[in-house]
């Protein structure tokens, strides 16, 4: 376990998807962030079958900034109840996580 995180969201635009990780590496909760997309989603949500594209947004951090990462996605996402999960990074470039641990944390 390495202490690193991959936080996944996901926003109707690129533009909303551009702003969050803007804003959470601009207050270096994430040392990183891509966007991809657009990509096809398939959900139930409401009671209804639904099927959209969405940008999806992946932000490295390290499991200390994750709560506060969180909090803030919550706060700012443009949608009620967002996807917000992590994923541990089990191994990586030992460079490359280290920037991850030292950006995210300050």
């Amino acid at each position: 376990m390495t202490g690193c995180l991959t936080v996944s969201t996901a926003t109707e635009t690129r533009e909303q998807a551009v702003a969050l990780a803007q804003s959470a590496v601009g207050a270096r909760l994430a040392a990183g962030a891509q966007i991809v997309g657009p990509v096809g989603s398939v959900f139930w949500h409401a009671g209804e079958f639904g099927e959209s594209e969405e940008y999806q947004l992946l932000l490295k951090t390290s499991a200390a900034r994750y709560p506060e990462l969180e909090a803030h996605l919550l706060q700012d996402h443009p949608w009620s109840n967002p996807e917000v999960c992590a994923v541990p990074i089990s191994t990586g470039s030992v460079p490359y996580l280290e920037w991850i641990d030292c950006t995210a944390t300050g």
